[in-house]
């Protein structure tokens, strides 16, 4: 029997502020700068005021492009390279692989 064998992918992007339970959240069709930059840019406005945020990112292309524009409330944190278990998400993967 013949079947499409063509997939879609969708690509969750989101931050939380445990301690003021507050998050945001988008879900693209695509993972590069220009998603990253609107996600930085959905996150600046619920940062409170006098706060900052820092964002733990993986050394994607996308996480360290020159060409985006991070807010002044908002500072990216690199996490090493080559150490994924320092990457919160790598643990969701481990967890879902297991289960």
């Amino acid at each position: 029997m013949v079947h499409d064998q063509r997939t879609q992918s969708t690509y969750l992007f989101g931050a939380v502020c445990p301690e003021r339970g507050t998050g945001a959240g988008l879900v693209l069709p695509a993972c590069n700068r220009e998603a990253m930059q609107l996600h930085l840019d959905a996150i600046a406005p619920i940062v409170g005021a006098g706060a900052h945020a820092i964002l733990l990112c993986d050394r994607a292309g996308w996480h360290t492009s020159k060409a985006l524009k991070v807010p002044r409330n908002i500072s990216l944190l690199p996490l090493p390279a080559r150490a994924p278990e320092l990457n919160p998400q790598e643990n969701i993967w481990q967890f879902m692989r297991q289960n």
